[in-house]
């Protein structure tokens, strides 16, 4: 149930960030849910395989190119996912940020303090 909540939740900042955004497009609701589940995943399956082949550049910068692993993954999720476009690098770069610091502030748990 959880897990359906956070996707629910997601598709709906993907929805209002894509809103506000200029260069992001989202088609309908129902492509936003789709869009979720499909970062969900790839940041389950691919993201630690980036993190692990890019970890020396990641040290170097002090994690800083993990915004360019979120953009990757965000422009992987364009092409996977038809209805939803990102207009260029730095479009996602911002979307995965303003995304990140969305999903962190609503899925902070009332008991961590």
């Amino acid at each position: 149930m959880n897990l359906l909540i956070r996707i629910l939740i997601t598709a709906v900042l993907v929805v209002i960030i894509a809103h506000f955004m200029p260069g992001v497009s989202v088609d309908t609701f129902t492509t936003s849910l789709i869009v979720a589940v499909v970062l969900g995943l790839l940041n389950i399956f691919i993201k630690p395989i980036l993190i692990l082949f890019t970890l020396p550049i990641t040290i170097v910068t002090f994690g800083l190119f993990l915004l360019v692993i979120n953009a990757l993954i965000i422009l992987l999720c364009t092409k996977i996912v038809g209805g939803f476009h990102v207009a260029s690098f730095w479009t996602a770069v911002f979307f995965s940020i303003i995304l990140s610091i969305s999903q962190s502030i609503l899925f902070k748990n009332p008991k961590d303090k």
